[in-house]
């Protein structure tokens, strides 16, 4: 009988400090040295954890969203989001993603940064045209507009979930 009581009131320690946990989520902020996102948990528990905030040219990018975490943290407010889907899975990682604004050069980023399904973006307001790789089928936006103050949200999903394609060269 003694065992039985160990046991609940363990696992209610347990399930008690997850509900904590979870109610309180977490706060991406950019980092002092702008190279990374702090994550923190917003019901002031001191739980810090970082992420890498990438740039291309002048446009900084980060890549989330793999567990329940990240999905219900609040995040910074980067103009565009992008989320990837594919076949049955509701969240896809591994994508190449290309940019490109109607004036300048195009913004490109690799699989290897998108290690969640969820890219965020910080892009000036404009309009944009889209595209990205997984495996070897590619999905193409045309005419996407970001507006100033507001995070606009496109999803790209593919039909089925092929995988990154690795090339093995010929013996």
């Amino acid at each position: 009988m003694y065992t039985w009581i160990v046991l609940a009131l363990a696992l209610w320690f347990c399930v008690g400090d997850g509900l904590i946990h979870a109610e309180g989520g977490l706060i991406a902020r950019v980092g002092q040295s702008g190279e990374f996102l702090e994550l923190e948990q917003s019901n002031g528990q001191v739980l810090k954890d970082y992420l890498p905030l990438y740039r291309a040219g002048g446009v900084r990018y980060f890549s989330v969203g793999v567990g329940l975490e990240e999905r219900q943290a609040q995040y910074p407010p980067f103009l565009l989001k992008l989320v990837f889907t594919a076949g049955g899975k509701p969240y896809l990682a591994g994508v190449d993603v290309t940019i490109q604004p109607a004036k300048g050069e195009a913004i490109t980023i690799s699989r290897e940064q998108v290690e969640g399904p969820w890219l965020f973006v910080d892009l000036p307001p404009g309009t944009y045209d889209i595209s990205a790789t997984y495996g070897e089928h590619q999905q193409a936006l045309k005419g996407i507009k970001v507006v100033g103050g507001k995070q606009k949200t496109v999803h790209l999903r593919w039909t089925e979930d092929t995988g990154p394609t690795v090339r093995v060269p010929n013996e």
